[in-house]
């Protein structure tokens, strides 16, 4: 049996949360798993529905920490436990095992200024670790600079699961809402710093000479919405972005489908960077290629001038190049063509043997 620790876990919504889910839901195929995860609203009705058992564990968060790690301890004296898999450097902090443990790093978490009391108490954790799996190149070279130890890294991208066939809906009211705008690009993130949708926006301003009917679509919510949005009035660009949040799956999916280039030149921001970007393999699968930023782990899902562009996103002249290079003679729709070719490589099926291999 091999235990699932995370602090992150649908039913609530974000990357990290379906990349533990999508890991979960492989490992349970080969091997007998136990999740202890935080409490959610609503997740009685969604743990019903699995195959393998699930714990929640609530209170504030400090309380929280120490109650999880107490009932894994107990239940790890208890029964035949083969490891712990765990999300986060901190999920592992107070668990008192020597079963083999696991840790994920995905870049934010490990990004602390080296000697300060976070990066000593992460380096602790992750060199007394069977294996740190860094989700791209980027992050396990970040890894090594803060003093982890290079012979425990190993590098596993995020998995996807293959797409299912668009609802025929969605796809007719995504066409009403666009009409005749295009070319179409698109960005599904939180809206913070390090995403970096005012260099977009910026760069729209000029693009919209050259392609009067272009339309920026920005799906996602987050804490800069309300400056993003004042910067679109003030560059009198109402007309060309389009703002969605709390929508469905399906239309999420279907507006990224009949979309040109997905967009996300993302930078560092503080401690904030982009790991790697599964998003912009979720766009590749629809056959849409991404800009993604130099800056982190983009280069390990876009393979540049193939799939799509790299670029310095901290370069309003390099964002605005790049995406009027992709526009230009509509050169996305042969990025677009071999972006669904790659993605193909990160579909679970592909992604999970690697963890076999280190786990068996």
């Amino acid at each position: 049996m091999y235990l699932i620790v995370t602090r992150a876990f649908p039913p609530e919504l974000g990357g990290m949360q379906s990349l533990m889910w999508g890991l979960t839901k492989e490992i349970s195929k080969n091997f007998m798993i136990k999740v202890f995860a935080d409490y959610q609203v609503n997740h009685k009705e969604f743990d019903d529905k699995e195959n393998f058992s699930i714990e929640r564990v609530g209170g504030i968060k400090f309380l929280r920490k120490i109650r999880k790690a107490q009932l894994i301890n107990e239940f790890i004296k208890e029964n035949k436990v083969q490891g712990i898999i765990a999300d986060h450097w901190k999920s592992l902090e107070l668990i008192t095992t020597d079963k083999k443990k696991y840790c994920l790093i995905h870049g934010k978490e490990i990004n602390h200024a080296k000697g300060s009391s976070l990066n000593n108490r992460a380096i602790k954790v992750l060199n007394n670790v069977e294996k740190v799996i860094a989700n791209s190149e980027y992050t396990k070279n970040l890894a090594i600079t803060k003093g982890i130890n290079q012979e425990k890294i190993k590098v596993i991208n995020p998995g996807i699961n293959p797409v299912k066939e668009l609802n025929k809906k969605s796809l007719e009211k995504v066409e009403s809402l666009l009409k005749i705008k295009t070319p179409r690009l698109i960005t599904v993130s939180r809206f913070d710093k390090r995403k970096n949708h005012e260099k977009i926006i910026m760069a729209l301003r000029n693009l919209k000479q050259l392609y009067p009917d272009i339309v920026y679509i920005c799906i996602g919510y987050g804490d800069e919405e309300d400056n993003i949005k004042r910067q679109v009035q003030e560059l009198d660009l109402g007309p060309q972005v389009m703002f969605f949040k709390d929508i469905s799956t399906d239309l999420k999916n279907s507006l990224i489908a009949k979309s040109d280039v997905f967009v996300m030149p993302s930078i560092i921001h503080k401690t904030s960077v982009e790991g790697f970007g599964i998003a912009y393999v979720e766009a590749a699968q629809y056959s849409v290629p991404s800009l993604g930023g130099k800056d982190g782990g983009a280069s390990d899902a876009i393979n540049h001038n193939e799939t799509g562009l790299i670029c310095d996103g901290n370069s309003l002249d390099e964002v605005y190049s790049s995406l009027n290079l992709m526009l230009n003679n509509k050169k996305y729709l042969e990025l677009g063509k071999n972006a669904k070719l790659n993605s193909e490589k990160f579909e679970w099926s592909k992604i999970i043997e690697k963890y076999k291999k280190i786990l068996s």
